[in-house]
């Protein structure tokens, strides 16, 4: 058996996740795994041997398929050693039977938060994160990091910073890029490019959200470098636009509206990639980039929406009308979009909306402004509690 080339000291603690161990894990193959494992580590049979318990005769025995491990009292403690899920030896036992309940439970726990999260109630998401991830990372933290949870790990914290990029305010979206960026070194590591994509888009809004554009521009070029189809540079596209809209990058917005134009009828839509979301997204692109008479012309041209649009993006598009509105001096017309959009905001628990819509108020719609800024008050206020 060829051994496996050395992982890096900064990925060593991910060592069962690698291809070459999911072979051995795969097989119950109790020499191949004992061969990575002192690869890994850089033991010989005599360090390992101490490690088990065991006689460094034994373990050479052992991997030369001479002796075999039958006892299931010594498969045991060679997986709690090693820091394997006890099923990978034939065992089946109360703790091996948690972790399986526990990676079941997990999946079922991201896919939920995440349509909590696109159906407008991103504080449940986060309450049904927030646990997951910390059961996973400190089973990490004691050793245990085979594949399937980093994945789940890998999916749970960037759903955890996606969904606390929803219900902070504007001075914390920092802590959201945070999480995000937990998974980009796995994400990566796994050689996954759909996981890859996947993470520095999400990673990439995030940090457009923190005010930190050049940086979101560049994880959003490489998401949809990345993207290993259509589908997966769709839900690239859009993120990057914003982004490259918010850096007043004419150029650069242009090309990728116009690759999402071409798309539209290409993929399928979903709760970003849709008609209504990349009108709002054009609207504001326009704006930024001093192309404000375009953006009046297109001001009362919004598609309908559909069940596919996120109930967050009405708010969002309802904000960027207004402040297309003002532009145009039709103080009447923006006053009700910010009326809309701050009800909605609050029923949504939306703080950085709510910020947004005290900006564009400004001075010259003071009523509204005031109203966006009780309502944030009374959403921190429950937050501090």
């Amino acid at each position: 058996m060829r051994p496996p080339p050395r992982p890096s000291a900064r990925h060593a603690q991910w060592h069962w996740a690698t291809p070459q161990a999911q072979l051995a894990l795969a097989a119950g193959d109790l020499a191949g795994i004992f061969r990575f494992y002192r690869q890994v580590h850089g033991l010989n049979q005599t360090a390992l041997a101490e490690l088990l318990g065991y006689d460094k005769t034994y373990i050479s025995a052992l991997e030369l398929g001479k002796r075999a491990l039958d006892d299931i009292g010594s498969r045991r403690r060679v997986c709690e050693a090693l820091r394997l899920p006890p099923h990978v030896l034939g065992i089946t036992d109360p703790a091996d039977t948690d972790h399986r309940a526990m990676l079941q439970f997990g999946e079922s726990t991201v896919r939920l938060a995440e349509i909590a999260r696109q159906s407008g109630h991103a504080s449940e998401a986060v309450s049904e994160l927030w646990p997951l991830v910390a059961r996973l990372e400190s089973r990490v933290d004691d050793g245990h990091t085979e594949r399937d949870v980093l994945q789940l790990l890998t999916r749970a914290r960037v759903g955890l910073g996606v969904a606390l990029g929803n219900v902070l305010p504007e001075e914390r979206l920092a802590t959201a890029a945070r999480w995000t960026a937990k998974s980009l070194d796995m994400a990566e590591y796994f050689e996954d490019p759909g996981m890859t994509s996947y993470v520095l888009r999400m990673h990439g809004n995030e940090l457009r959200k923190a005010n930190l554009g050049g940086a979101a521009v560049q994880r959003l070029c490489r998401a949809a470098a990345t993207a290993p189809d259509e589908n997966a540079r769709a839900a690239a596209l859009p993120l990057l636009a914003r982004a490259a809209g918010g850096l007043g990058n004419g150029e650069l917005f242009d090309r990728v509206m116009r690759e999402t134009d071409a798309l539209l009828d290409r993929v399928d839509h979903t709760s970003l990639f849709n008609p209504f979301s990349l009108h709002e997204i054009r609207l504001r692109g326009l704006v930024s980039t001093g192309r404000t008479d375009m953006a009046m012309r297109l001001v009362e041209h919004s598609p309908v929406p559909t069940t596919v649009v996120a109930p967050q993006w009405r708010v969002i598009e309802l904000i960027t009308v207004a402040h297309v509105q003002l532009l145009a001096n039709d103080t009447g017309g923006a006053a009700q979009s910010l009326d809309t959009a701050t009800q909605e905001a609050v029923v949504q628990r939306l703080p950085h909306q709510l910020q947004r819509i005290m900006r564009t108020a400004g001075p010259r719609l003071p009523a509204q402004q005031a109203a966006a800024s009780q309502s944030l008050d009374r959403i921190r206020s429950e937050m501090a509690a």
